[in-house]
């Protein structure tokens, strides 16, 4: 796989090219910042870019700008967000926006090269990754919602899984049920959140979610 990234830390930037060429993808381009981003996209032609949310000048949202003006230009690249802390309103941002495949995870993630590695590959594949800490943020401000509110506690249980990006097969494993109990479940969860059920189906309940947060309402 062909992967452009975009981080202004050094040794955390050498670290993910290491780890990415070990695992045999193609790292194309490494910048420390935004400046010429869209063009070395442009050139290099990437199948996935990984930003860190805070760049240089500012380190505030640089980067995360940069992700959502890609999504614009360019919906069907897949992005992986970078960061420090959990930033629930950059991740509802780029939740929201249109387009394809979409991680978001916190940087201590890429200490686990197993755990990173699958994210990237699912990413890559069309899921949309989003880092657990993220997700129990946005679900623990919906709590008493009245969208949420309809959901067992299973049933929550499940959202949260689903929302991480996590298929049906290792939801069950999670939580040592049959994969047609979580079938039945996820089908509930839709039902009870007012959406049609397909492929994409975490894309959907976070997309959900990220309208409740921006909101401040139920469906």
């Amino acid at each position: 796989m062909r992967i452009l990234i975009c981080e202004d830390s050094v040794l955390l930037r050498e670290g993910i090219v290491r780890l990415l060429e070990d695992a045999g993808h193609d790292v194309v381009a490494a910048l420390p910042d935004t400046d010429g981003l869209d063009e070395c996209i442009a050139e290099s032609l990437p199948d996935l870019c990984i930003l860190d949310v805070r760049l240089p000048p500012t380190f505030t949202d640089e980067g995360i700008r940069a992700a959502l003006r890609l999504r614009a230009a360019r919906p069907e690249l897949p992005l992986l967000v970078l960061s420090q802390y959990v930033e629930e309103r950059y991740a509802s941002e780029l939740i929201a926006a249109q387009g394809g495949a979409l991680g978001y995870l916190l940087k201590d993630r890429v200490a686990d090269v197993a755990e990173f590695l699958d994210s990237v590959a699912r990413i890559a594949r069309g899921a949309t990754v989003l880092d657990p800490e993220v997700v129990a943020q946005l679900l623990s401000r919906q709590a008493r919602s009245s969208t949420m509110a309809r959901l067992t506690d299973r049933e929550r249980q499940v959202l949260a899984l689903l929302a991480e990006g996590k298929s049906n097969q290792a939801i069950a494993g999670v939580l040592f049920l049959s994969e047609a109990s979580i079938e039945k479940h996820i089908t509930a969860i839709f039902q009870k959140l007012g959406l049609e059920a397909d492929e994409r189906g975490n894309r959907r309940v976070l997309a959900a979610l990220a309208h409740i947060e921006n909101n401040g309402h139920g469906l």
